[in-house]
């Protein structure tokens, strides 16, 4: 049994959903203590457990310590097997991050599923499902791995309601992931979405952010009014590459003005647009993951993220795959063997 200390690195909610993951998928036996414990409320949330029921019931496995506030728990896994599955986080809880814990189990099974997740889609704790469809789902794709998915219902933070399903097929031959250059920049633009809310707070947004990044506002924003169980707003940036689209995000929050999140946004797209970087900081931590089931490969990206480096190390103790971030041309290279 690997035992995972779950108050090292960034010590948050990444360790627990790697080692569930990897756990079912090598079928080695975890136990994670000090479970979250560098956040404010240490232990299980409801995301957190439902991931955990969640990867549970798609290796076939028992777990110890499955209850909310929970700071220890344990993963016998069994087999893993493909279905059709339902989760339901049951609050704001990004549903996202619990797709992130089962998604890698099912890629490497290399078999037909369809998972369907209701809880937040659109909430500053996690990207947005959009990142997962315009970003991390090719990414996947350029591995080998056969994956798509769609938004049924969105949720944003505090009311959740929801509903993103993703389809994984079966993949034969996987690859190494390569993606050292990103090529010229085909366009960028910005997207307003918004719920229960004046539009004149997504017009607001746009009209900020398009004018500190030089985007014409007519051809290079969009506005989207979106239902939802409650309020939302998110805005989104795009910068279209040869090689693929980055997407960053910034959500509205309440005492936080319109003009806030458009300077957030906008200093987002500056620092990556300046940098050579063909990844941002979520996606690396994300692909971490899939490249050690398959081939490795190697990336360029902007400073990692704690997460990133916390993710790096889960992986080593249960793959024994050393990543190596090394600094590159005006970005930084991650290198898994």
């Amino acid at each position: 049994m690997i035992t995972i200390d779950g108050s090292f690195g960034e010590g948050g909610g990444q360790i627990l959903r790697s080692s569930l993951a990897l756990s079912a998928i090598t079928g080695e036996p975890v136990r994670i203590e000090n479970v979250r414990a560098n956040r404010s409320k240490p232990g299980l949330l409801r995301q957190h457990l439902t991931a955990l029921n969640a990867v549970t019931q798609i290796c076939g496995g028992h777990a110890s310590g499955a209850e909310l506030g929970s700071s220890e728990i344990t993963l016998r896994p069994g087999t893993v097997r493909p279905g059709n599955y339902l989760f339901s986080v049951g609050s704001a809880g990004s549903a996202n991050l619990v797709l992130q814990t089962v998604l890698p189990v099912l890629l490497h099974l290399g078999q037909p599923s369809k998972v369907t997740v209701q809880g937040g889609t659109h909430n500053p704790s996690s990207p947005p499902f959009d990142f997962l469809t315009e970003c991390f789902f090719p990414a996947l794709r350029k591995i080998g791995y056969a994956v798509d998915g769609h938004l049924n219902a969105y949720g944003y933070y505090p009311a959740g309601g929801g509903e993103i399903v993703t389809e994984v097929g079966a993949s034969d031959d996987l690859f190494s992931f390569e993606h050292l250059e990103r090529g010229e920049e085909v366009s960028r633009s910005l997207e307003a979405l918004i719920s229960n809310l004046p539009g004149e707070i997504a017009k607001r947004e746009l009209e900020t952010a398009s004018k500190i990044l030089g985007i014409d506002y007519d051809t290079g924003c969009s506005f989207r009014s979106t239902d939802s169980r409650g309020p939302g707003n998110a805005l989104f940036g795009r910068l279209e590459y040869e090689s693929g689209t980055a997407l960053m995000a910034q959500f509205g929050q309440k005492g936080v003005s319109a003009e806030q999140v458009a300077k957030r946004l906008a200093k987002q797209m500056k620092a990556f647009g300046e940098s050579s970087a063909t990844v941002d900081h979520h996606l690396a931590d994300q692909l971490l993951l899939p490249m050690a089931m398959a081939k490795g490969g190697v990336f360029a990206t902007v400073r990692p993220s704690l997460h990133a480096l916390t993710n790096a190390e889960v992986v080593r103790r249960f793959t024994g795959r050393s990543v190596v971030f090394e600094p590159g041309d005006n970005c930084t290279i991650c290198q898994m063997g």
